[in-house]
């Protein structure tokens, strides 16, 4: 049989400061102009890299015809 404990919807003085001093510090790097997260465009191993190439369907497409070719040998041969 479990134990049911109250929980109570009061915050904690611990809670309270801990919730004061992380919107303090929210406000203060807002004010810095730190407030934008980092985004993929500018990241840096982004660098000296580039997409994909339009033949790189065409390769998926040889590689699962090769999986298929080879699947239906096995399949015909499996004596």
């Amino acid at each position: 049989m479990a134990l049911f404990v109250k929980q109570t919807e009061e915050r904690t003085k611990l809670q309270e400061k801990l919730a004061a001093e992380l919107q303090e510090r929210a406000k203060r790097t807002q004010q810095m102009g730190g407030g934008q997260p980092d985004t993929l465009d500018d990241s840096s191993y982004l660098k000296d890299t580039k997409d994909a190439s339009p033949l790189t369907a065409v390769w998926i497409v040889i590689v699962i015809l090769a999986l298929v070719v080879l699947g239906v040998f096995m399949f015909v041969n499996r004596g």
